[in-house]
Parts: C-alpha cells; sequence; structure tokens
C-alpha cells in the first residue's frame, strides 16, 4: 500500500465530506478512494470513518488521525513542490568541481556573468588540482584541463590547450633564445611536478605531427601551475605553460613564446557531467551558457599565426 496516496486521498475525503467530491479532486473514482480507505483502515487496524449510502463522517479514531496529519502533510506537500519548482526553475545551488586556475581564471568572470543575469542562482565551486569524482562530491558539473575524463559522464571539449615554451625579455636578454629541442639542454628551465608522482613532468612538443616528450634540466620544480609562471616571470628560467596561464603574459610582453612551430595543441578544456534525464534547468542553463561563452575563445589560446609573431617580434631582444 502506498501509504503517502492513502493518507493524501483519507484527508481530501475528512476534509470535503463525501467520497464523491475526493475522488473528482483527484480525478479517479469513489470506488477507487473507498478502496484506497479501507485499506488504510485495515493497515491501521481501526475505523476512519462512518459510512452511509449518502455520506461519509470521521470516527473518533479518524479525527484523530486527520488532526494529526493534516498540518504534516501540507508540510511535505510544500517541500516537494519547492524541490519541483527548484528543479524546473532558476532557483537553486550548482556544484562545479575544476581545477584552481581553470576554476580562478576560466569559470569566476562566467560564474559573475551568469549570476547577473539569474541572482536567485547560488555556486559552490570546488578548486581542487586532482581527479574529481562528481558521484561522491555530489558535483553537478566539472571542468577538467588536459585529456577527456576517463569516467562514464558526458564530455564536452570547450576549447584547446596549448602548452607553450617561453621566456621572459630579461631571461632572454642575458641568455638567448633556444631555436632547437636540442638547444634546450643548454638553458635553465622550470620544471612542473606531477601530482600522481612527484616527480617533474617532461614537456610535450609537436614534431613532424607526432607528439615527443622531452625531459629538462630544471634549476626550479614547482607543484603548482601559477608558481611554475611565476618563476618564468622572474626570469629563473625557460618554461613550458599552459595557454590558459600563458595567453594573457605573452600578448603582454611579459613572455615570449619559444619554439611555437613545435607548439603542442593535444590536450583542452572539458566541460563534464553525468548522464541524467531529470538535470534541473538551472543547471542545463549553466551549461548551455558556458558553452557559448568558452567554445572558440581565444582569451585562453594563442593562434599559431599570431605566435609565430609574436616569437619573431620578441625573440630579436636575445639576439
Amino acid at each position: 500500500m502506498d501509504e503517502l496516496r492513502a493518507i493524501t486521498t483519507f484527508i481530501r475525503a475528512a476534509e470535503l465530506g463525501s467520497f464523491n467530491r475526493a475522488a473528482q479532486v483527484q480525478g479517479t473514482t469513489a470506488q477507487a478512494v473507498s478502496k484506497s480507505i479501507r485499506q488504510l483502515e485495515q493497515h491501521l487496524g481501526v475505523r476512519l470513518f462512518h459510512r452511509t449510502t449518502r455520506k461519509s463522517a470521521l470516527t473518533e479514531d479518524g479525527q484523530r488521525l486527520l488532526d494529526s496529519v493534516q498540518d504534516s502533510l501540507q508540510t511535505l506537500t510544500g517541500a516537494i513542490q519547492g524541490v519541483k519548482d527548484a528543479a524546473q526553475g532558476h532557483e537553486g545551488l550548482i556544484r562545479i568541481g575544476a581545477g584552481g586556475a581553470v576554476g580562478r581564471k576560466v569559470l569566476l568572470p562566467i560564474i559573475a556573468e551568469f549570476h547577473q543575469k539569474y541572482p536567485e542562482v547560488t555556486f559552490d565551486l570546488v578548486l581542487e588540482d586532482g581527479p574529481t569524482d562528481i558521484v561522491e562530491e555530489r558535483i553537478d558539473l566539472g571542468f577538467k584541463a588536459g585529456n577527456p575524463p576517463t569516467a562514464q559522464v558526458v564530455s564536452r571539449r570547450l576549447f584547446p590547450i596549448q602548452l607553450i615554451a617561453c621566456a621572459s625579455p630579461t631571461y632572454l636578454a642575458e641568455q638567448g633564445a633556444p631555436h632547437t629541442l636540442a638547444e634546450l639542454t643548454q638553458h635553465r628551465c622550470i620544471a612542473y611536478r606531477q601530482p600522481g608522482t612527484g616527480r617533474p613532468m617532461p614537456w610535450e612538443f609537436l614534431v613532424k605531427g607526432e607528439t615527443v616528450y622531452q625531459a629538462v634540466r630544471h634549476v626550479v620544480c614547482c607543484s603548482d601551475p601559477e608558481a611554475e609562471m611565476q618563476a618564468v616571470l622572474q626570469g629563473l628560467g625557460v618554461g613550458q605553460i599552459d595557454s590558459i596561464n600563458a595567453a594573457a603574459p605573452i600578448r603582454a610582453g611579459a613572455l615570449v613564446p619559444l619554439l611555437v612551430r613545435h607548439t603542442s595543441e593535444r590536450m583542452g578544456l572539458h566541460l563534464f557531467y553525468a548522464q541524467r534525464k531529470d538535470m534541473p534547468l538551472r543547471v542545463r542553463r549553466f551549461i548551455d551558457f558556458t558553452v557559448e561563452r568558452l567554445r572558440g575563445q581565444q582569451h585562453f589560446h594563442v593562434p599559431a599565426t599570431e605566435l609565430r609573431a609574436l616569437e619573431r617580434g620578441r625573440s630579436a631582444l636575445s639576439d
């Protein structure tokens, strides 16, 4: 027996004083209402209504039950309706998982713009550079920089992420620029420590259409991508920085791109979420909003022609 449905039917019949009228309100038959109440009576072991051929009236036990459950049912019904309204409208919380740089540089401006349009939506931005378990952490959607997610999720690539070898103008003026991959061995380098292995990550390059990896001699090794970029900006050495962090300082002249013909664009920024038919409207709207803002944009990506022009123009400082 569906107790909630049976109690709802009981309350309607008690309030309206008629099984027929309760049936009309609920869009069912008087026989179905009578059967539901009879099952409830059998379940509780008490008689709830005095019945005649024309009307019904509550027994003392029926009145006691009505007094006990009427307010509670209204509260429960209101809560259920509130959840439905939130799922079908824009009000409510969106939990987002992302890496630190992606959250700060890419997502916060989008969240601010979306919040201006839908101020009733709130956000919980979970910034972790490790893998995001969207089920365990109750994440509505995640953003992953690098390779596509391997979990069984819906994934969309928003834009490519380049790995750009670069150095500060100060370093290039003092040490010159490497013109081949082999010449990197003659330069001080800044490395990034892989979170999983704890080892310096080899640099990734594109050579004749193939991805190749090259170990470098580092003077500084960082476990944080933004600290890695700061070391390069300070002139400590050559670094290979992802375009999310590097695009703005390259365009501002604070970093000079190097070896651009070997720049890898294999990685990307991926939006991902669990497949579900009952996705709240606010989450769906935010996904569409994010895709519209990020797909094809170049704030965090420097086209090859622009990279080549910047390399030619600014690496002359080192010659």
